[in-house]
């Protein structure tokens, strides 16, 4: 993988490898996992139906949202293939995330299409701010109702719990955050990645690209995602392996849970101001 060819009109094997493997790392991924003569087998009513069929995924953003919350299934996403990601916010402009990076939305909630194949929600420092704001939450109760799959990372369960879209259903989050789960009516869950029906959960913010290889296996099979995966060469290798309570012991558990604790309480008041459903299964 040293070197990458221009695209020209003559080249149609790598133009229909880039439409296969899509936006972003579509060059990494048409230089490496496709033969030239699988790709020119493509038909062009083929490639029509194609377009015909683009995949539709809203992720939305909000202020201090994490940023890696988002990246990390956007890459996935964004390199579907045949795919239109809309970064959604109130309105077109930077969004800052709760690390100062600034991510800049491309499509306002009310030009969002009304059916999507993925509904997506990140996590967040301002995720409290976002379980009892009316609007953001029509916006996700009316997409997230026709949605193929509703999902989210880390804190972003409990917005779309806020929204009334995990009453009765199985889910993760964070797991300084889980407690907070029920009272949205969703039923937690201590795994890197949930899912129950057509709602599709990740753990706290490195879970991201878990999350979103899972979530490309449903749209695009397991072998496109494991693809993905050897592309994007996911193999991680903590350092410390403290990233989960269980591996971290009782006492930094017990010290990072007092650091957390401020801004879970202030999650969990909002959850109970937003409480959308009786209780789990209600």
């Amino acid at each position: 993988m040293s070197s990458f060819r221009n695209v020209d009109t003559e080249d149609v094997s790598m133009d229909m490898s880039r439409r296969h493997f899509g936006a972003g790392v579509s060059a990494l991924l048409a230089g490496c996992a496709l033969e030239p003569g699988e790709a020119s087998r493509t038909a062009p009513s083929e490639l029509r139906e194609q377009d015909a069929n683009e995949l539709q995924i809203g992720m939305l953003l909000y202020p201090e949202f994490t940023s890696q919350d988002f990246v990390g299934p956007q890459l996935v996403f964004g390199s579907l293939g045949n795919v239109k990601v809309h970064v959604l916010w109130k309105e077109v402009a930077v969004v800052t995330s709760d690390s100062q990076l600034g991510i800049q939305a491309t499509t306002a909630l009310r030009d969002c299409p009304k059916k999507l194949d993925v509904l997506f929600v990140p996590g967040g420092t301002g995720t409290w701010r976002m379980m009892n704001d009316p609007e953001i939450l029509a916006f996700l109760r009316h997409r997230g109702e026709r949605a193929r799959f509703v999902t989210s990372v880390c804190t972003g369960s409990l917005l779309l719990g806020a929204a009334g879209l995990l009453c009765g259903y199985r889910a993760a989050t964070h797991w300084a955050y889980r407690d907070v789960l029920p009272l949205v009516g969703a039923i937690p869950v201590a795994e890197r990645v949930v899912r129950d029906r057509n709602r599709i959960t990740g753990g706290g913010v490195t879970a991201g690209l878990d999350f979103g290889l899972t979530v490309s296996a449903e749209l695009r099979g397991s072998d496109y995602a494991k693809q993905q995966e050897l592309i994007f060469e996911y193999a991680p290798e903590p350092p410390f392996g403290t990233g989960r309570p269980e591996t971290a012991g009782p006492q930094l558990t017990a010290q990072v849970r007092e650091l957390l604790e401020p801004a879970v309480e202030r999650t969990r008041q909002a959850a109970r101001a937003a409480q959308r459903c009786a209780a789990p299964g209600g």
